[in-house]
C-alpha cells in the first residue's frame, strides 16, 4: 500500500511513461461539509481511469465527464467549481450546503513532466516534503524539495496554488519490537514521518521498514532532537521501564499532541507512581495515553498496531470521546 498522495501521484508518471496524457485535480476550497478535506487529489485519463477521489460522491463521474468531453482544462490548468446552486449539489451528491472549489492541471507527455512527477515521487520515497507551485496566470508550474510541511493555500487573487506533497506529521517510536514494526508500516500510509529509537542495536538493525529514520540512542536525548512538538506523536512500545520511562520523561515535557504508552493496566498504574517519583507532575503524567490504543480487544502485535494508530487519529481529530463511545457501544451490543 502507499499513501494516497503518493499512489495519485505514482499513476500520473506511469501515464506520462507511457505516452498517456492525464489529469490531476486537487480540492484547494471548500465551504459547508465536505467528505474531502483541502488538498485531496484525484488523477484521470483519458480511458476513464481514476485514482484517488474529490468527494467520494457523484463529482468524479461529472469531472471525468467533463474533462473527457473536452470542456475542463482541455489544454492548461484551470479553476473550477462545485456546488454552486442547489441542483448541482444534489445531483452531486454535496452534502448540504457544500461547495467544493478545484484546480485542474491537464498533464502531458514530456521529458519536462515527466522529469517533474519524477522529482516529486523521488521525494516521496525518502520521506521529503516537495512543494508544489502552480501559477493560473502564466501556466507556470516548479517544485521545492524537502521544504518542510505546510498547508496548502490557493491565492484566488493571484490564481497561485501552493501545495505541499510529503510528512505531515511525525510519529516517533520508542522501541524496535514487532509491534513497532506494524506501527511504523501503517503510519507510513498516513504520511507520517517516522523515527524508530532503540539502545538495542541488535533489535534496531532487524526493524526493516523502509523510510524509517533509525537511531541506536537513549529515547530522551533522541525526543530532545528530533520530536516536533505539537505535530509528534510519541509511543513508548519496549515494555521496559528503564527504556520507555526515560523517554516519557522527556516526551511529556514537549507539546506532542499525543503520547502514549504500552502496557496493562497494572502496569500502567505503576509507571504512572514511577514517574510522580521522578518529578513529573500529575498534571502532565495524565496527558499520557495508557494503557495505549483503543479498546478494541487487540491482542497479537498488527491488532495493537491498528488498536494504536486509530487512538492517535482520534486524538489528532479530537474525536477520541467519540471513538470510546462507539467502542464501549459495540462492546455492550455484543455482549
Amino acid at each position: 500500500m502507499q499513501a494516497v498522495d503518493k499512489e495519485v501521484l505514482s499513476q500520473i508518471l506511469k501515464w506520462l511513461e507511457n505516452d498517456e496524457p492525464c489529469w490531476l485535480a486537487t480540492v484547494v476550497q471548500t465551504w459547508g461539509s465536505s467528505p474531502r478535506p483541502v488538498g485531496s487529489v484525484l488523477a484521470c485519463n483519458g480511458q476513464g481511469h481514476i485514482v484517488g477521489s474529490l468527494s467520494g460522491g457523484c463529482v468524479e463521474d461529472d469531472l471525468l465527464e467533463k474533462i473527457t468531453a473536452g470542456e475542463l482544462a482541455a489544454h492548461e490548468a484551470q479553476f473550477f467549481q462545485y456546488g454552486i446552486t442547489v441542483e448541482e449539489t444534489e445531483k452531486l451528491g454535496l452534502p448540504c450546503g457544500g461547495h467544493l472549489y478545484i484546480v485542474v492541471e491537464p498533464q502531458k507527455p514530456s521529458p519536462a513532466s515527466i522529469t517533474h512527477f519524477t522529482q516529486l515521487n523521488d521525494a516521496l520515497d525518502q520521506r521529503q516534503c516537495a512543494r508544489r507551485i502552480i501559477n493560473l496566470h502564466d501556466q507556470s508550474t516548479r517544485i521545492e524539495i524537502d521544504s518542510g510541511f505546510k498547508d496548502l493555500h490557493w491565492d484566488e487573487t493571484k490564481q497561485q496554488l501552493d501545495h505541499t506533497f510529503g510528512p505531515r506529521q511525525q510519529l516517533f517510536i520508542i522501541g524496535a519490537g514487532m509491534v513497532s514494526q506494524y506501527l511504523a508500516d501503517m503510519a507510513k500510509n498516513l504520511d507520517y514521518e517516522i523515527t524508530v529509537c532503540d539502545p538495542r542495536q541488535d533489535l534496531l538493525s532487524a526493524f526493516n521498514v523502509e523510510g524509517v529514520r533509525k537511531i541506536c540512542d537513549m529515547p530522551d536525548d533522541a525526543i530532545r532532537l528530533h520530536a516536533k512538538d505539537e505535530a509528534t506523536a510519541i509511543v513508548a512500545l519496549t515494555h521496559d521501564p528503564r527504556i520507555d520511562d526515560m523517554g516519557l520523561m522527556e516526551a511529556l515535557t514537549t507539546d506532542a499532541f499525543y503520547i502514549g504508552a504500552m502496557g496493562s493496566t497494572r502496569s500502567s498504574a505503576s509507571r504512572r507512581e514511577r514517574l510522580l517519583t521522578l518529578d513529573i507532575s500529575a498534571q502532565d503524567i495524565d496527558k499520557l495515553h495508557a494503557p495505549i490504543g483503543l479498546p478494541i480487544g487487540s491482542k497479537t502485535p498488527p491488532e495493537i498496531a491498528i488498536a494504536i494508530l486509530a487512538e492517535i487519529t482520534a486524538v489528532k481529530k479530537h474525536r477520541q470521546a467519540d471513538a470510546l463511545q462507539k467502542v464501549t457501544q459495540l462492546s455492550a451490543a455484543s455482549a
